[in-house]
């Protein structure tokens, strides 16, 4: 069913009269006109007039725009039926292989860190009704998250699944949760993101099969190495070994000062495991309290001696200039506005939504020059609208590229350090984001976060959060 050409002018002028994006009150009028078509037709139907889910959540949608509201004021708007976190927390990021949770497997860090989600909460575990766990390189990732919240003293009616999209997969849960909340099919639930780099990767174990091979190039290059497209990044866009250098020691330099100031210390929840010494055998309980990655004093002339890691496909990227590889895993919990005002639980952020946008998978880097324009054209902003950003730093290649391209103030980027310093367990990333996020935000009384990452075989995602920690 079609609105009349001259209405849907005079709708739309209106709307945008009004202060709503461009384009969004046409929308919202279509879906209002239709809305009003099926609810004449259900007056002479049989069928029950009870509202479904999808009409509820249209309701909600619309409940929340107001005309003449800036954007901004459309995001920053409180309602009962938000998303909001009320916990977000981490373990401290270990380096893989001989760093403290190198002894410590996927299964273990999960439960450690639902241990402490239980603990630091004080909420009902019988309260949470779904866990999703991101998680890239472990295909046993859906066993472990639901024996794992079953141990840690969530109840057998708390569902439980993994989700897996490469480096976004910790923000993937957390949108995977939140959208049930959305959807009114849950009030609350627990967004985790965990990698153990220490046993897992993220390599293939075959090829593909000849048809996908053979159809086109954009499919035979998923099978690039990452740190190839790292290199046709580099290549492609001139972002020179000297401009990664330098960003890097940036992001080392910001990380060591974060450190130093204890700016980690509220989003780190100690943990204490079991390590083995590799030389004696001999094994002790350790208590982890900070990131093994952040090296003090380094600087772009000692990063500037480092050989290239790709020699194969160029001589820009090095084990300096690109994130570390890392054990580690981060948890947000979210629920219902109401639920958390009803609980009594502490309200840290709103979750305003998240968006994924796929590119060429040879430079997949760039994934967030696309993933970010997108995210902030659904909710009529500009990035000079962002307070602060986590940007993933994959590779210094695609951070350069993706600053500069976005036009990103450099001082609300990454402003603790990025995956460089502190490392990049792939999992656990997209979560890991925004428990840093949101302690800056709190630190600095920021107001927009936007965390965004690149993806492997071709993608970016963007999330956009509202700090309430004011």
């Amino acid at each position: 069913m079609f609105l009349p050409r001259s209405r849907q002018s005079a709708m739309s002028r209106g709307s945008e009269a009004c202060g709503l994006p461009k384009g969004l009150g046409d929308r919202i009028q279509k879906t209002r006109f239709a809305a009003s078509l099926r609810s004449s037709t259900h007056q002479h139907s049989s069928h029950s007039t009870l509202p479904t889910m999808a009409t509820q959540r249209l309701s909600n949608v619309l409940s929340h725009i107001t005309p003449g509201k800036s954007p901004l004021d459309q995001i920053t708007s409180q309602n009962p039926d938000d998303v909001v976190i009320t916990l977000a927390t981490r373990t401290p990021l270990c380096k893989a292989t001989k760093g403290g949770l190198k002894d410590t497997p996927l299964d273990g860090m999960v439960f450690k860190i639902l241990e402490q989600v239980v603990r630091k909460s004080n909420l009902d575990p019988q309260l949470v009704e779904d866990i999703c766990l991101g998680n890239v390189s472990d295909s046993k990732a859906a066993y472990y998250i639901r024996a794992a919240c079953l141990a840690a003293g969530f109840p057998t009616t708390t569902a439980a699944s993994s989700v897996n999209r490469f480096c976004s997969s910790g923000l993937k849960a957390v949108q995977d949760i939140a959208a049930q909340i959305q959807t009114g099919a849950i009030e609350v639930g627990l967004a985790v993101g965990a990698e153990h780099m220490s046993t897992g990767g993220d390599r293939l174990t075959r090829p593909f099969v000849d048809e996908i091979v053979n159809a086109n190039q954009h499919a035979a290059d998923c099978l690039q190495p990452m740190g190839q497209t790292s290199e046709n990044v580099g290549k492609d866009f001139n972002i020179t070994r000297e401009q990664q250098d330098r960003y890097a020691a940036e992001s080392y330099r910001r990380a060591e000062a974060a450190q130093k100031a204890g700016w980690f210390e509220d989003e780190i929840t100690p943990i204490t495991v079991r390590v083995k010494d590799p030389k004696t055998g001999e094994e002790k309980d350790v208590t982890l309290t900070k990131d093994e990655g952040p090296r003090w004093g380094t600087t772009f002339e000692g990063l500037n001696k480092i050989r290239p890691a790709f020699p194969d496909f160029g001589d820009r990227s090095t084990g300096g200039n690109s994130s570390q590889v890392t054990d580690g895993a981060a948890a947000v919990l979210l629920m219902k506005r109401s639920k958390a005002l009803e609980l009594g639980q502490p309200i840290l952020a709103k979750y305003v939504g998240a968006t994924v946008a796929g590119l060429a998978p040879r430079i997949m880097g760039i994934g967030p020059s696309v993933a970010v324009p997108k995210l902030l054209s659904k909710y009529g902003l500009d990035i000079k609208d962002i307070d602060l950003i986590e940007l993933n730093e994959a590779f210094a290649s695609m951070a350069v590229y993706c600053k500069d391209v976005l036009k990103i103030d450099h001082s609300k980027m990454n402003v603790r350090g990025g995956a460089i310093a502190l490392g990049h367990p792939l999992g656990c990333t997209g979560a890991r984001q925004i428990v840093t996020g949101l302690s800056e935000c709190r630190r600095r009384k920021a107001k927009i976060l936007l965390t965004t990452m690149c993806i492997g075989t071709g993608m970016g995602m963007a999330g956009l959060f509202v700090n309430e920690q004011m």
